[in-house]
């Protein structure tokens, strides 16, 4: 609805032609299916999210070097699973999930051709299938007003797209929940991630209520390797009493003690919380101590540059546990 013309006047000919070429690269967004018009504003649809966060998990992992990405597949035999095509001599206590075509192979070459075929215990011959494993995750996201004064929500929000495109990608079984906190904690959609912005208008950082939804979620997951993933730059400076946050800084000690407490109830569950800290203060640093005391987790200081390397690696690196298909 702009006019050109006016435009061109007030502000010169080379506004006019930026605008026009923004217009052109609008239209083909729209017409490749990545951005619709949503009434006065153009809005990213599905096709577009996934595209974003491809490029995401490709510029991430861009950064590694090579010899840290080759021993991340994981390939091991397991007793159910999908076939991996191969086979394998039977031993005492298998489960008995013979490959007829393999056994019926080793009697014939062991008696030669002819009928009946004699089958011994040692032509038996097993189906060997890919190990499954599966993993859920809880990907926490400082929102607090630090992470946005200091460029941190930017790298944090690009890591957590990178991740759901390598789940989706090369984990298709796996479970990722979203979690954003400041005052309060709240799950956010894939879907409305790139539209998801730091708190710029209210205080505090609430741990304790991110690790309480957390741990809500990922009780939906009881036979997966369950973790929690937790980008922040600060200590809690905010707790729930009842449905309502409580603000304190310096962290008061109540705001402490909440915190702990609810990562002792998710320890309790068996879930790991990694760390990832983009900041280095005292508070920090003394609380996070606490944190991998009592939960055995890890905690890894980081910048927001190099964020996406630690985190990814690191979620690649600790899928362990192997659950049944």
């Amino acid at each position: 609805d702009l006019d050109m013309d006016e435009i061109e006047r007030l502000l010169g000919e080379e506004a006019r032609k930026n605008l026009e070429q923004l217009e052109k690269i609008a239209k083909m967004l729209e017409e490749a299916g990545y951005i619709r018009q949503n009434g006065d504003k153009m809005q990213l649809t599905p096709r577009g999210i996934r595209k974003i966060a491809s490029k995401a998990l490709k510029e991430v992992f861009a950064n590694l070097q090579k010899d840290k990405m080759t021993s991340h597949d994981l390939y091991e035999a397991g007793m159910q699973g999908d076939p991996s095509g191969a086979t394998r001599k039977y031993e005492f206590g298998d489960p008995f999930d013979l490959s007829l075509e393999k056994t019926l192979h080793n009697a014939i070459v062991r008696n030669g051709p002819g009928t009946p075929v004699k089958i011994h215990p040692d032509d038996f011959e097993l189906v060997e299938r890919e190990q499954s494993t599966q993993a859920a995750t809880c990907v926490l996201l400082d929102q607090s007003k630090s992470m946005g004064h200091w460029g941190s929500w930017a790298s944090a929000k690009k890591v957590a797209l990178a991740l759901i495109a390598l789940v989706r990608s090369q984990y298709p079984r796996d479970a990722v929940y979203l979690i954003g906190f400041s005052d309060m904690a709240i799950e956010i959609k894939e879907e409305d991630l790139p539209e998801t912005n730091w708190n710029a208008w209210v205080s505090g950082t609430n741990m304790q209520h991110a690790l309480m939804l957390s741990r809500k979620l990922l009780n939906r997951h009881k036979g997966a390797t369950r973790q929690i993933i937790m980008i922040t730059d600060g200590e809690p400076t905010a707790h729930m009493e009842g449905s309502y946050p409580v603000f304190s800084y310096p962290p008061s000690f109540r705001t402490m003690q909440e915190t702990l407490r609810e990562v002792r109830r998710v320890t309790q569950e068996g879930i790991i919380i990694n760390t990832f800290m983009l900041e280095s203060n005292y508070y920090l640093l003394d609380f996070i101590d606490k944190l991998t005391k009592i939960n055995r987790g890890r905690a890894f200081y980081t910048s927001p540059k190099h964020l996406g390397e630690y985190v990814l690696v690191d979620y690649i690196n600790n899928r362990r546990k192997r659950v049944s298909a």
